[in-house]
């Protein structure tokens, strides 16, 4: 009998020991089932995660450079009342640093109304050039201007989403020229900004404000100390030594010596990404962690209902024995069953998983890319649980003397 005909017949003796007995079946690949389906349920949220991550920071720019206001290793917010970042900073940078050069002070859930409708929301109070360091224009009326910033204008430019809050519209047009009030404060509006969707953070883009920087410091904000300086550079191979220029610039300028702590922090888009990659794969570690322990418990338990079936099975391997067969036979009888329950599991497991993220992806916003990844995981689990949980089992079974087990 040829090989590949042999390890046929002895997996089809394995299917049908299994089938004998349909619960215990279920009861020793119900781990494997979980254990799988969170597999693929938890990558693909991982991945999707991920993705939507970058997409976010790609919106932040490739080209730029972002200095904030306090220390700290994290990407975080621009972070308000923290005073060590100043105009005379920014103006600084602008001197010793190539690129577009914008200074912005930021003030989250300010109350915002036109007429009977108020809103809460984040505004922003930028120069001009703030416009080109985001790549973020107007697509009616106009941007903000020089002239604005040197003669403290009263006036504004509306993100996308604030329009329809604001004044129950999405022409954008129809708004240009109307009045809303900051803090009681009346601004002109003169321009509307095209859709951004969201920052690197998960906050909305469109429903900002922008001011002139003059006006926020000192009718709106009241205050002295800017939060941020986006810096766009023309050569992105010049973003590392230029974060070091600027980074031994304000040490200078704020007399920080090493190892004291920078009460500043510099980002680049590449440094955002590292990190949410950094923090995507820690999770997607610690989550794959858990359903191997999920396998781990399935695989103890397809061990012990395979060495219960082993003792009730015993006259049966007896026969088998006492008929011709070999140890190597029973073992990898035993063998092909542990597999035969493993694979059984990864296939179910996998349908259910596959199952799951089509529905998320299709009826939540739960971010989802299924990969082929999980699903190649998902054979390697199978098969080291149904090899490693089922040697011991089919030990034991080859190793029973055949007429000892005949009685």
């Amino acid at each position: 009998m040829s090989c590949i005909a042999r390890c046929m017949r002895i997996a089809g003796e394995g299917v049908r020991a299994l089938l004998a007995n349909k619960l215990r079946t279920f009861f020793m690949m119900a781990g494997t089932i979980a254990g799988i389906a969170a597999l693929i349920i938890i990558m693909s949220i991982g991945k999707g995660v991920e993705k939507k991550v970058m997409k976010r920071v790609s919106g932040f720019g490739t080209d730029v450079i972002m200095v904030t206001a306090g220390g700290g290793k994290g990407f975080s917010p621009p972070q308000e009342g923290i005073t060590t970042l100043r105009m005379e900073d920014a103006e600084a940078i602008r001197a010793q640093v190539q690129g577009v050069i914008a200074p912005f002070a930021v003030k989250r859930d300010v109350a915002v109304k036109s007429g009977s409708s108020q809103t809460q929301t984040t505004v922003v109070a930028g120069e001009p050039s703030f416009h080109e360091a985001w790549g973020w224009y107007t697509i009616e009326g106009d941007p903000l201007a020089a002239e604005d910033v040197a003669t403290l204008a009263r006036v504004c430019v509306l993100g996308k989403n604030l329009v329809k809050d604001l004044f129950g519209t999405e022409n954008a047009s129809s708004v240009i020229g109307e009045y809303v009030q900051i803090n009681n404060i009346r601004f002109k509006v003169k321009g509307v900004l095209e859709s951004r969707g969201q920052t690197p953070m998960g906050d909305d883009f469109d429903s900002r404000l922008l001011i002139p920087l003059s006006t926020g410091l000192r009718r709106t904000f009241n205050q002295d100390y800017i939060t941020n300086i986006r810096i766009k550079v023309k050569d992105t191979g010049q973003l590392v030594p230029m974060g070091n220029q600027i980074r031994e610039l304000l040490h200078e300028r704020h007399h920080i010596t090493p190892p004291q702590e920078d009460d500043f922090a510099i980002f680049s888009a590449a440094e955002i990404a590292k990190m949410a990659r950094g923090v995507s794969r820690t999770l997607t570690i610690l989550l794959i962690a858990l359903a191997g322990l999920s396998l781990l418990v399935g695989g103890v338990v397809l061990m012990n209902i395979l060495l219960i079936s082993v003792g009730e099975r015993t006259k049966e391997i007896g026969l088998r024995r006492a008929v011709g067969a070999g140890r190597r036979d029973i073992l990898w009888q035993f063998l092909a069953e542990s597999l035969a329950v493993t694979f059984l599991g990864m296939l179910l497991g996998s349908s259910f998983g596959l199952g799951v993220c089509l529905i998320l992806g299709k009826f939540t916003k739960v971010p989802m890319v299924v990969s082929w990844e999980p699903f190649a995981l998902a054979i390697a689990f199978a098969c080291l649980v149904g090899l490693f949980f089922g040697v011991q089992p089919a030990r034991r079974a080859s190793r029973l003397h055949p007429v000892e087990a005949l009685r």
